[in-house]
């Protein structure tokens, strides 16, 4: 197994604020007093959003431990992620309730998942939905679903794309069938960033937990692959300052789109927001060096095409989605600001969080008029909401 996880670095910004009145300078006291309070206004901000938006949350709990679709758990599991993360006062008692109903799922192929029974929307994605399970569970009680994380582990690792598909070394929806009897592999399934993105979090942030699996054996995946994939979908052309470092979802561009480079005429897919993120903080789970070009790219794309009014490339397409990657992939990375291309310092948390409450609904809760990827939903967003200003706040 490979050892040792990302650490955050702490970003040490010295800054002297020099205001010019009737040709003195105010004391530095008074300018920090000044800083202090200007910081305490989008935290106020941001704690009044996610109260509301936990309360909201808790009143939908259904009684069997549930939140929106009984037939997919991460639906509940990303619920559980940002109650876990809080200091709500019924914390304890939503978090039990959602988690014994997740751990229902627990497969004897140490997947958590629904197997689908018929047509669209009775089950499946069994790869989605155990990575977002297994980072929930974790992040709630590490010690108690310890065996079921680790069993889930197996799973996940076992999903890994492997032959020589364009896939390999990424994940899917579903796990992948096995190699025949001749050895030959058939995990050709499609792979994708945004599933690779919950698989390589999840595998991560629970690897602590191998020091308890019996016999001093460990399971992990192959990550020097999944670099490799994250590779292949990402733009590395120098010369196209438009695209270069953006990330698209899958190979083909069937979501997000493809262009045609003008110096030599290949097709090369075209990255958007929520995509760069998630290619971002993949290789951050990967351990990819923050200074590589890869990373710096990925950075400079999103400081070239910062917004919080819409997913960049994408509208208000996955719009929540795109949120919570942004917060949780820039804190990952350590970035507490970004740079515009003029120079103009960018405060991607006070924006982040100016906008969440702006457009928070009067009941706490959040939602997209824009249905593509179930943003729809209003437990799915407001989960992608609050998670989004934890990870801003550092929680």
């Amino acid at each position: 197994m490979r050892k040792g996880v990302w650490r955050r670095e702490t970003v040490m910004m010295l800054s002297a604020l020099l205001v010019g009145m009737a040709g003195t300078l105010r004391p530095a006291a008074a300018a920090e007093q000044d800083g202090a309070a200007g910081a305490a206004e989008p935290d106020a901000a941001a704690q009044a959003a996610m109260r509301k938006g936990l309360d909201w949350l808790e009143n939908k709990l259904n009684e069997d431990g549930s939140w929106s679709n009984r037939n997919y758990p991460a639906m509940t599991a990303l619920g559980l992620w940002a109650f876990a993360r809080s200091d709500h006062p019924q914390r304890e008692a939503v978090c039990a309730k959602a988690a014994s109903f997740i751990e229902g799922f627990v497969r004897e192929d140490g997947g958590i998942y629904k197997p689908a029974t018929g047509g669209r929307g009775t089950g499946g994605l069994s790869t989605y939905n155990t990575a977002i399970c297994m980072i929930a569970l974790h992040t709630y009680d590490r010690a108690r679903y310890a065996q079921q994380i680790l069993k889930a582990r197996e799973f996940l690792a076992g999903s890994q794309l492997v032959g020589d598909s364009s896939g390999a070394g990424g994940f899917g929806y579903d796990r992948a069938p096995p190699a025949d009897a001749a050895g030959k592999s058939m995990r050709r399934s499609r792979a994708d960033l945004s599933n690779t993105g919950w698989a390589l979090q999840a595998m991560r942030v629970t690897q602590d937990l191998e020091d308890l699996r019996p016999g001093g054996e460990t399971v992990d995946m192959d990550w020097p692959a999944a670099v490799e994939f994250l590779e292949t979908l990402q733009n590395n052309d120098r010369d196209d300052p438009e695209h270069y470092g953006g990330f698209g979802y899958e190979q083909g561009g069937s979501r997000g789109g493809t262009f045609v480079r003008e110096t030599d005429g290949t097709v090369q897919l075209r990255g958007y927001g929520s995509m760069t993120y998630a290619g971002l903080e993949s290789m951050i789970y990967a351990q990819v060096d923050r200074t590589d070009p890869r990373v710096r790219s990925a950075l400079q794309w999103a400081e070239r095409h910062w917004s919080v009014d819409e997913n960049p490339g994408m509208g208000q397409k996955g719009l929540f989605y795109y949120f919570n990657i942004l917060s949780k992939a820039l804190s990952l990375y350590g970035a507490d600001t970004l740079r515009s291309p003029g120079g103009e310092v960018i405060p991607w948390k006070e924006q982040l969080i100016g906008k969440l409450s702006a457009i928070q609904r009067a009941d706490g809760s959040w939602v997209n008029q824009d249905n593509q990827f179930w943003e729809a939903d209003p437990v799915l967003v407001t989960s992608y909401a609050i998670l989004s200003l934890e990870y801003a706040l550092g929680i």
